[in-house]
């Protein structure tokens, strides 16, 4: 039984599915498409919070609706934090994952320091009330790609404890230990709550 209809701010299909799988059945995830809302959601902060705040707001301004958005950023120690706000973007407005990663792995060329993290941010807004959630995981950068699953830059990055990148592994093992997934779990704890109150 669908207790509680809420739009997702993303186009992106993989998070779409990793989400409503740790949600579960007692929420219905709209994306702004259901919703007719089929612009670009602006996203133009300095931060991941703020970058994540701000689509919240943009969707539920346009819809009406109870919705949330997140912001990832992967942040590398030896490149002062780069690509962070602007990871998806980090080779262009194309949004390439391939340039992306091709680019992070030339500016890493030679150094020994690959320690890095992915950071998530979540901005709920419901009834009203804004609400933030944040999920980090540590790890390294590879040398190079290895695994075919996941998105983004999860064949090169290794999350620490593991001897595989996130590409590798499958979606529950990633969703227990990943950035997004704490950040979800935090939100999920709380909507869950709200379900049964």
């Amino acid at each position: 039984m669908v207790l509680m209809k809420i739009v997702f701010a993303t186009g992106n299909r993989h998070k779409l599915e990793e989400v409503q799988r740790m949600l579960g059945p007692a929420f219905e995830l709209l994306t702004p498409q259901d919703c007719g809302l089929t612009e670009d959601i602006p996203e133009e902060q300095p931060t991941i919070e703020g970058n994540a705040l701000q689509k919240a707001r943009y969707v539920r301004e346009k819809t009406g609706l109870d919705c949330f958005a997140d912001d990832t950023g992967l942040e590398v120690e030896a490149l002062g934090g780069e690509p962070g706000v602007r990871s998806a973007r980090y080779a262009g407005e194309a949004k390439d994952d391939a340039a992306n990663m091709r680019l992070l792995l030339s500016r890493l060329a030679g150094r020994g320091n690959r320690r890095a993290r992915f950071r998530t941010a979540i901005a709920l807004i419901l009834n009203g009330e804004e609400h933030v959630f944040e999920g980090e995981v540590k790890g390294t950068i590879r040398q190079e790609r290895s695994g075919e699953g996941g998105f983004g830059y999860d064949p090169l990055f290794q999350p620490d404890g593991f001897g595989v990148t996130f590409a590798e592994m499958d979606m529950e093992t990633k969703n227990g230990i990943s950035h997004r997934g704490r950040a979800v779990r935090k939100l999920v704890d709380f909507l869950q709550g709200k379900a049964d109150g």
